[in-house]
């Protein structure tokens, strides 16, 4: 009897430890905050539209104050706020996604100095200064003087008309830059350097057309037009080279590879290597947010790319030219986008077409970025 009598203690102990530890896990899971993601594009003639991306649902198109620009889009860290670049890649707006408000802006040009901004918006990682890389000329009466570029700072809580806090020259060249989490900012001109926007201090991150590997290998081709890689905290500069067989530097005989310089945003460390054989256009690279030896790309195709064994997985032919995509956080959505007024919707395993979306206008050259946000 004392046996059974301890063996029923010790159950109903068991049980009532389980069952606490159950609720607790309920009041956990229903106190964790629910993070939202929003896709964020501009389409002709000046609408920023945000887009649910698991319903994939068009919740607000917001008008964009100015002529349409290029659609370059920096999201603010806490995914409130799209800064995107328009009037003719002159001036930058600040738009709360929530509602549509103009909240911010910087134009850019004043009395006879003109300024063109070429995709290089950026926030930083604190959400308290946002940069462009400005490119000046003096219209005089008889010619026009250019000037010298530089990177442009501002306050995101200047308002409307925000002031320019100060500027330091950079080199010419620059189009996409991205802020890392140690304060500088990543530019992508002629090489990948880095800028700290408190001192004008540079770096160079990685070279590209000041990179000397020997005769045998391509001074590479880099192109840097958009930027999506917030879903894995990265900037991807893509380029193409070719490692010949010998010092004649024979065309015909050489090995195309596709390249990248990777930057991680978290620490502002990179990698420089060759991914894939040269087989096809890729306008833009993007990296599975669960996996870094995983890349996807876009243009005439959709494809996938092991970076590990330097192969391409899998290729979806396309109805026409993507420019650029970007990927849910948990890795399993790719959204195809740029060009036209359709956002293409595929499985990231198999890259098969899942469904679309229908806008009301061309994006265009268009970013594709990621807001994500704690669910209201």
């Amino acid at each position: 009897m004392p046996f059974k009598i301890l063996q029923t203690s010790t159950g109903a102990a068991v049980r009532a430890v389980a069952g606490a530890l159950l609720a607790a896990s309920a009041v956990a899971a229903a106190a964790a905050p629910v993070t939202q993601e929003y896709l964020l594009t501009v389409t002709r003639p000046g609408q920023l539209h945000v887009i649910d991306m698991a319903s994939h649902a068009i919740l607000r198109s917001c008008d964009i104050p100015g002529k349409f620009g290029s659609g370059s889009i920096a999201p603010s860290p806490d995914g409130r706020v799209a800064y995107v670049l328009s009037n003719l890649w002159e001036d930058v707006y600040g738009i709360d996604i929530t509602d549509c408000k103009v909240v911010f802006s910087a134009r850019q040009s004043k009395d006879n100095i003109r300024v063109k901004t070429f995709q290089s918006v950026t926030v930083s990682a604190d959400g308290k200064e946002l940069y462009t890389v400005q490119n000046p000329v003096r219209l005089l009466p008889d010619r026009f003087e250019v000037m010298e570029p530089r990177l442009a700072v501002y306050s995101t809580s200047g308002g409307l008309d925000a002031p320019l806090l100060k500027s330091f020259p950079v080199s010419r060249r620059i189009t996409k830059i991205a802020a890392t989490q140690t304060g500088e900012v990543i530019l992508g001109g002629a090489d990948v350097t880095a800028i700290d926007p408190r001192t004008g201090a540079t770096r160079v991150v990685t070279a590209l057309a000041n990179w000397d590997r020997g005769p045998q290998w391509l001074t590479p081709d880099a192109f840097a037009m958009h930027s999506q890689g917030e879903q894995a905290a990265e900037y991807i500069m893509p380029y193409v080279t070719a490692r010949f067989t010998d010092e004649t530097q024979n065309m015909e005989t050489a090995e195309w590879w596709w390249g990248m310089s990777r930057v991680d945003l978290k620490t502002g460390k990179a990698e420089q290597r060759e991914i894939v054989p040269f087989e096809f256009i890729v306008f833009n690279f993007i990296t599975d947010p669960t996996n870094p030896d995983i890349l996807f790309g876009s243009f005439n195709q959709l494809s996938k790319h092991d970076l590990r064994n330097q192969k391409t997985l899998a290729v979806e032919p396309m109805p026409h030219t993507y420019y650029n995509l970007n990927i849910t956080s948990d890795g399993r959505k790719i959204f195809v986008g740029g060009a036209a007024n359709d956002i293409s919707i595929h499985d990231a395993e198999t890259l098969k077409k899942i469904g679309s979306i229908e806008l009301p206008g061309d994006m265009s050259t268009s970013d594709l970025r990621v807001a994500r946000r704690l669910k209201d």
